[in-house]
Parts: structure tokens; sequence; C-alpha cells
């Protein structure tokens, strides 16, 4: 509640696959008794679809929607986002951007409050930088990227407990995290190879049915490159210095859904996996023993956690100072927690004023 009347919570994209995990989420989350409005371009607008179990209604998005908003979720694409944020804030919403469109916007901060890295732990002269947390005077939070959470969490655990020299992992992109366009064409190629018919690109600018790329076509809409840049500089931003260094390589899988990561971790002294499953286990992070089948972007499809199977990248010993993880997250889930997690975050400022 805010000043006697319920929060109210606008989706910009709410017809996009993140506006709709995020609509579901926020049924089950502490947000869920908010008036939530459903915005999203003309083409979309009175489409029917679900926010948790209620039956409601997609709204053409206008310069009047965001009229005694408190937070609003951009959920669509990067030019919406561009277009309305500044009419969001100025009717005093509180911004959250799952499109990253905001990030290099001056004083916006990208966020995972997971993390909870100590300010005290940040690198002097940073007072000002995008790994600050938010305060009244921020315009905007940038969800960070779900990989680079997936990343970071882990990694962030280890080296607490068992210091980490270098983490060096290839991660796998689905379909679904560039949107319903990217995953219908995926469905056509599959279709059309199956059936020898030419193959849809417009998205890809390549064949990424039954294959596996480290890079896309030259005209591909999909940026692999720019993806692969973002999670590297989510995960230095939200660590700020304090997690193990991060070597990153992006693989295109030919998936819909599910985040799927293998990474290699050294250490700086020896360790058992009981020890380094311990270190990872804990809220958000669940993990795989040898005796469960191992994650997959199947296993995660729906999950809340982050899903880990640890073993030691030598057979000699107990002990090693090397360790491989198997990681897999629901990319569309972990995304909208973390952005309510950002909400959460930003509305303990709200009762002290709005954000400007």
């Amino acid at each position: 509640m805010i000043a006697g009347r319920p929060i109210r919570i606008a989706i910009v994209g709410a017809s996009s696959l993140a506006g709709k995990e995020l609509s579901d989420a926020l049924s089950e989350s502490q947000l869920a008794d908010c008036d939530v409005a459903l915005l999203d371009a003309e083409d979309a607008a009175g489409q029917v679809t679900t926010a948790g179990d209620e039956v409601s209604f997609i709204q053409k998005i206008d310069a009047d929607s965001f009229a005694g908003i408190d937070f609003a979720f951009f959920a669509g694409d990067p030019e919406t986002t561009r277009k309305y944020w500044k009419t969001a804030r100025l009717a005093g919403a509180s911004i959250i951007d799952m499109t990253y469109a905001l990030e290099t916007e001056p004083g916006v901060v990208v966020r995972g409050p997971w993390m909870g890295v100590p300010a005290a732990a940040r690198p002097a002269g940073e007072a000002h930088s995008r790994a600050q947390e938010p305060d009244l005077t921020t315009p905007a939070v940038v969800a960070a990227h779900p990989a680079a959470l997936m990343l970071l969490l882990v990694a962030y655990r280890l080296h607490a407990i068992r210091p980490v020299r270098a983490v060096s992992a290839t991660v796998f992109e689905p379909a679904s995290e560039h949107g319903k366009a990217a995953m219908d064409e995926l469905h056509q190629q599959t279709v059309s190879l199956l059936s020898f018919q030419s193959l849809p690109r417009a998205q890809y600018d390549a064949q990424v049915a039954f294959n596996l790329l480290p890079a896309l076509g030259n005209a591909a809409k999909v940026k692999l490159a720019a993806t692969s840049e973002r999670i590297a500089d989510h995960y230095a931003t939200l660590s700020a210095g304090t997690a193990p260094e991060l070597t990153l390589q992006m693989v295109q899988a030919p998936v819909f859904h599910g985040y799927v990561a293998s990474a290699l971790v050294e250490l700086q002294a020896t360790a058992s996996t009981e020890q380094m499953e311990a270190a990872v286990y804990g809220e958000h992070v669940d993990v795989a023993g040898a005796e469960s089948d191992p994650p997959s972007n199947l296993s995660a499809a729906g999950q809340p956690d982050i899903l880990v199977r640890i073993g030691a990248a030598s057979a000699s010993g107990a002990r090693s100072g090397r360790f491989w993880l198997w990681m897999a997250a629901d990319n569309l889930k972990l995304a909208a927690l973390n952005a309510i997690a950002c909400a959460n975050e930003l509305g303990r400022l709200r009762p002290q004023g709005k954000v400007q």
C-alpha cells in the first residue's frame, strides 16, 4: 500500500514473452495484491490475456497510461522503452527496464538485488557508477541479464568460501531470450528442414535449427556478440570487482527456452566436491548431486532456482583445484524474478518520496 491505496503497476510490452512471464510472476510475489495495467502497442491492444488467475485486456499505450502508476516495468522492445520511459518517470513511476534500452542513460544503474554486494566492498571512486545502489535520484533501474545473474551468483558464493582464481564459461543462448520472432524463426527453420524447404533467416541470418553457432550472420537481427558483451558487462558491474574474473564464450543453441552454461572454475586452493556443493547451495540455487539427473533447459523450465551440478575436473584424489559446473536456468522466469526484486528494492524508497 502507498498512502492508503493499492500499489499500481504497469507492464509495458505485456504481450511479449518477458511481459507474460512477469505478469505470472507478479501474481506469486509480494506484489500480488497490486493493481496491474497491461500496456502494449496498438496491434496488441484488446488482446485477452491473464495476469495471474485474472483475465485481463491489454490496453494501448499512450502518454496518459502512466497516471497514478507506481512501478513501470518495460518488458517489450527497446524502442518502446526509449519512447515512453521519461513519460512514465515524469508521472512519478519507478522505472524497471527489462529491455536493456537504458543501459547508457546517465544515472541509470544495473541491479541484481540477490547479489548483495556490500557498498564497503566496492572499489573507491564509484559513488556515481552503474554499480551503486538506487536512491531517490536514480532515474531508472536496468534489471541485470539472467545469464549474468546465473554465473555471478554461483561464482560469488564459491569465491566467498573457497577463493576462485578464474571462471571460464560457455553459455548456450535460447531463442526465447530474443522474443517471439526468434522463437518463430527457429520453429519455422525446423519445419522447413524436415520438409526440405528453404529456411527463413530474417532473425538469425543463419541456420540455427539442429545447429550450434558461436556467431550469427552479418544481417542478423539477433546480436549474439552484443549479448555476450552485455552479460560480461553486467557480471563485472554487479560484482564491482569482488567476484572472480569471467572469460565468456556464447553459443547460439537450437532450443526455445532456458539458459545452460558449462563453466570451469579454478580455485586458489583445493576443495572437495561436497565442499563446493555446500558453498553454492542456498536461496535461488539448487544443487543436483551425482545421483540425480543433470540440470537441463527442460528441467529448469518454470523453476525459480538456478540448477547446478558440480564435478571435479580431475578424477585423481578426493580434492581438486579445478571443477566443472553445469548450470541451467529458466531465462524468462529468472529475468522476471530479478525485475520484481528490483521493484521491491525501489519500493523501500517510495515512502520517502518518488524516484525523480
